[in-house]
């Protein structure tokens, strides 16, 4: 089983830049495509951006496209959400996830086995 620690997240104004950083142990990373997802209050969670475990595959959601980059470092067990040109409307608690069909980048919740705590990105206007 694996576990996964989101970090990174904080407050920002419009217009910046944020880096949120996922590390997971307990368990072999490439066994794992990897995801990130946000929830913002009253709302349900929402798909940001997939990796497959060799670092391709890349799929992002329509509201994040052109601004989010996702990436990983197998070597440091560890997968990364570069956030620019934030908005109000990124504000919401970010997850990491990860998917035991290491070649599948799904946007659908239920493809991913296992979840992190969340990371809280407050963005300003």
């Amino acid at each position: 089983q694996v576990r996964l620690v989101e970090s990174g997240g904080g407050v920002v104004q419009a217009g910046g830049s944020l880096r949120l950083s996922c590390e997971a142990s307990g368990s072999t990373f490439t066994d794992y495509a990897m995801g990130w997802f946000r929830q913002a209050p009253g709302k349900e969670r929402e798909f940001v951006a997939a990796v497959n475990w060799v670092g391709g595959g890349i799929y992002y959601g329509d509201s994040v496209k052109g601004r989010f980059t996702i990436s990983r470092n197998n070597d440091k067990n560890t997968v990364y959400l570069q956030m620019n040109s934030l908005k109000p409307e990124d504000t919401a608690v970010y997850y990491c996830a990860a998917d035991t069909s290491q070649w599948r980048t799904s946007p659908d919740r239920s493809s991913y086995d296992y979840w992190g705590q969340g990371t809280q990105v407050t963005v300003s206007s």
